[in-house]
This record gives C-alpha cells, sequence and structure tokens, in this order.
C-alpha cells in the first residue's frame, strides 16, 4: 500500500479562522474538477505559527493560505517572499516546496484587479485618479495594484495620518494624503474609488464619509462583502455609478494559491460565487 499517491493538504491559518470561506471555496473547486485533495481551517495561534510551519509539509501540506492576524508575521518566518509581498509588507498565500522552502505571495492585489475585469470590464484604470479610503494591509496591496495597471494617482485618506503617511514613503509620489476630514474632497474627478476600511461591514461601524462628490461616471468598489451590498455600494449605485462587490476579490485571490497547490487553475464563475454565499 505504500506506493499510492499521497493526498494532497492545503489550507487556511488565522486566529480565530472559523468565520473564513475559504474551506467552502477550495472544498468547491476540490469536487468541481475531481481532485482527491482535502483544504482544512487551522486556528493557529501567533505564538505557534512557526512551529506550525514547520510540520505542516511533513504532514502532506503542500501549501496555506494566510489571514489575520499572521499576514505580515509571516515574511519573518517565510524563505523566500515575493517582490510584491515585500513592497505590500503581508503574504496571504504560501506554496511549501519539495527542497523544503516555504515560498510567500501576496495574491490580494491580483484578486482586486481581476474581480474589477470580470464585473466592470469596461474599466479604464488609466482615465483618472483613485480615491482609496484606509491604508491597511489592504490598502497596501490595492494601491500596488493600481500602480502596477496605471493608475495616473491615487489619493488616500484615513482615520490615523501616520499610516497614510507611512503608505506615500512606501509607494512614492502618486499617493496624495487627504485628512479623513477632508475625505469627500478627494472624490471630485476620480474615475475609480474603493473602500478597503472595515467600515459597514457587518457587526461594524457604518461608512459615513458624505459621497456627494462621486462622478456618475466613477467605478466604485468596496472589499467589504458581508454583506454583498454594502450602504456605500448602495449609495453609489443611486448615484448612476458602476459598482463592483467585495466577493470576487476573494474568489480571484484564492486561484493563484489553488493552482500551485493542486495543479489546476480553477475558474471563477457564478457557481463558485454561489458556493460561497450559500455557505
Amino acid at each position: 500500500m505504500t506506493d499510492l499517491p499521497r493526498i494532497p493538504l492545503a489550507g487556511v491559518i488565522g486566529h480565530p479562522i472559523a468565520h473564513s470561506r475559504s474551506p467552502a471555496l477550495h472544498g468547491f473547486w476540490l469536487q468541481r474538477y475531481g481532485i482527491k485533495g482535502h483544504y482544512i481551517p487551522m486556528d493557529v495561534a501567533p505564538e505557534d505559527l512557526r512551529q506550525v510551519l514547520e510540520i505542516l509539509p511533513k504532514l502532506g501540506f503542500v501549501g496555506v493560505n494566510v489571514t489575520i492576524p499572521h499576514k505580515e508575521a509571516i515574511l519573518q518566518i517565510a524563505d523566500v517572499v515575493t517582490d510584491r509581498a515585500a513592497l505590500i509588507g503581508a503574504a496571504n498565500t504560501l506554496i511549501f516546496r519539495k527542497d523544503g522552502r516555504i515560498h510567500a505571495d501576496n495574491t490580494d492585489g491580483a484578486g482586486f484587479i481581476a474581480n474589477l475585469r470580470q464585473n466592470a470590464p469596461d474599466w479604464d484604470p488609466t482615465a483618472g485618479p483613485a480615491a482609496v479610503f484606509g491604508a491597511g494591509g489592504a490598502a497596501r496591496a490595492v494601491v500596488a495594484a493600481l500602480i502596477e495597471v496605471g493608475v495616473p494617482e491615487i489619493r488616500i485618506a484615513n482615520r490615523t495620518q501616520p499610516r497614510a503617511q507611512a503608505l506615500r514613503a512606501d509607494f512614492g509620489a502618486k499617493l496624495q494624503i487627504y485628512d479623513w476630514v477632508r475625505a469627500p474632497n478627494m472624490l471630485e474627478g476620480a474615475a475609480t474609488v474603493i473602500n478597503t476600511t472595515s467600515l459597514g461591514m457587518s457587526g461594524k461601524s457604518d461608512f459615513r464619509v458624505p459621497l456627494d462628490g462621486l462622478e456618475r461616471d466613477a467605478l466604485v468598489t468596496d472589499l467589504v462583502y458581508n454583506p454583498l451590498k454594502t450602504k456605500f455600494l448602495l449609495e453609489a449605485e443611486a448615484k448612476g455609478c458602476t459598482t463592483v462587490d467585495g466577493l470576487g476579490m476573494l474568489l480571484h485571490q484564492a486561484a493563484p494559491g489553488f493552482e500551485r497547490w493542486f495543479d489546476q487553475r480553477p475558474e471563477v464563475d457564478e457557481a463558485t460565487r454561489q458556493a460561497v454565499l450559500s455557505a
């Protein structure tokens, strides 16, 4: 029986992790493509992270996703860190290589752009400035991606000024910083508007920044996907803007890891969305 192939294992590491929709997503893909593999949620405390990552490859794991609070700490543990993960300062996808090394990448920015391309195919990133609410880890991934696709100017507003200033220091002169109280001003002439904060998420504070300055032809997207249609998106819709919800980013950021672990590029389609929404 020892000549049987080893079943590939993957999963997601966080603390807590019970809320994650990643197991439903990867489980759906594994079933769709008839792959004999498993994807497992694992609640790992920060003090146990290094030890767990050393053990997982020995158990048959080919890689894992990493979520809060481990996305930054993982960069100090991984043997190989991609340039984009280093620039963003966080990783969300690990590959356990056959040579024993841990490869860390960040696919959030690629997932963000793929979501817009799929759900707003007429979107032109070069059409004008982007306005970004927030300056946390998600904002860093979004900013890196916006620069890569040619957005000419990126306006940032964050509730605490130092984090926004740190973004500008890391990403350069394309970034313009706005005080949070003046955040509505950055909407004037903005072609792309993005909420990267948790404001508007179920159980969190409402998004209260006035959106009177939204341009009618702007593309507006929210990284929050619970609820799927946030008040931020509903208000933008009411003004005639094209809107894209945040669920697609979750789906698309997962695809590169799945492909590396299971040798199958998964399709992100309506059936995939429904499988995750019904989980």
